[in-house]
């Protein structure tokens, strides 16, 4: 049976207070934003629940995910769990730095206007902001100040990718979910689209899942060989998938929303095609390291 044990000073350390302005911060902006869905239904009628839908699972899962992390840090159980641990904390404040601020950045372009409380909206898009900044704050402490081998492999600069991987291949979907097809734009396109980023969802998460439960020297094949065919296959299929935005912004000829949404698609998916290949280069010379 394990001993909990507290010390004084692990509650005036950087990653404390962080942590805890993270708890705080991400709760609070579910808490307004979720008081503001119950007394305005124009959301629901205009963005089919997907925008609400992102932004209100992003912060509620970083504050019960960020919770977990701080309490099993507080009481020294980190040490029990079958998990690398400096590989999940430092992908979950990367992951929730990225994640918070596309939901910061929907939710005050596409949300704010639609609500009547401007009060509860501006708060609501403050803590929102707060969130991005603390998790901002414990990516640079568990990155930059700490020594290349207690950073783990998702600190080093191909771990950041991946996590930028993912939070693309996430925000896609949203995107592409927001977007659906209508009689002017070809289902088969948005099928297409919907596919491609699907599957790079789940090499993404099925990544991220091996490198932080330390299941990489159980793979029957040499783990770094998995990842450079991820990566050749998420280069593939982000090259298709950002051609077809390109394609969408010169034929869309509708509202400036959905020109918006275009715009930000292609923004997108052209940063998860930069980071897939960006990747899949250091993949290639690991590889050529490795064989010589």
């Amino acid at each position: 049976m394990p001993v909990i044990v507290l010390d004084v000073k692990d509650f005036t350390t950087p990653l404390f207070f962080v942590r805890t302005l993270e708890v705080f911060s991400t709760c609070a902006t579910f808490s307004l934003v979720g008081s503001l869905r119950c007394v305005d239904n124009d959301l629901r009628q205009q963005h089919n629940d997907t925008f609400w839908i992102f932004c209100m699972f992003t912060w509620c899962f970083f504050f019960t995910v960020t919770l977990f992390i701080h309490i099993l840090s507080l009481v020294q159980f980190h040490s029990i769990i079958p998990v690398s641990w400096k590989n999940l904390t430092v992908t979950v404040a990367v992951l929730g730095n990225l994640m918070c601020l596309s939901a910061s950045v929907l939710y005050s372009l596409l949300v704010v206007n639609l609500q009547k409380t401007q009060s509860h909206c501006v708060a609501a898009a403050g803590t929102s902001c707060l969130a991005v900044i603390t998790y901002a704050s414990e990516t640079y402490i568990l990155i930059c100040t700490q020594a290349q081998e207690q950073r783990g492999y998702m600190g080093r600069v191909c771990g950041v990718f991946k996590i930028v991987q993912l939070w693309g291949n996430c925000h896609m979907i949203t995107l592409i979910m927001e977007s659906m097809p209508t009689p002017m734009s070809p289902a088969h396109e948005w099928q297409l689209l919907l596919s491609s980023v699907s599957v790079c969802v789940i090499m993404s998460v099925t990544t991220l899942l091996v490198i932080c439960g330390d299941f990489a020297g159980r793979c029957p094949l040499p783990f770094d060989r998995f990842l450079g065919v991820f990566n050749l296959i998420g280069v593939l299929l982000y090259v298709v998938a950002t051609v077809i935005c390109v394609t969408e912004i010169l034929l869309v000829k509708n509202t400036p929303r959905e020109m918006l949404l275009v715009v930000m698609k292609t923004v997108v998916a052209g940063l998860t095609l930069l980071a897939y290949t960006v990747d899949f280069a250091f993949s290639i010379k690991s590889l050529c390291d490795r064989s010589h």
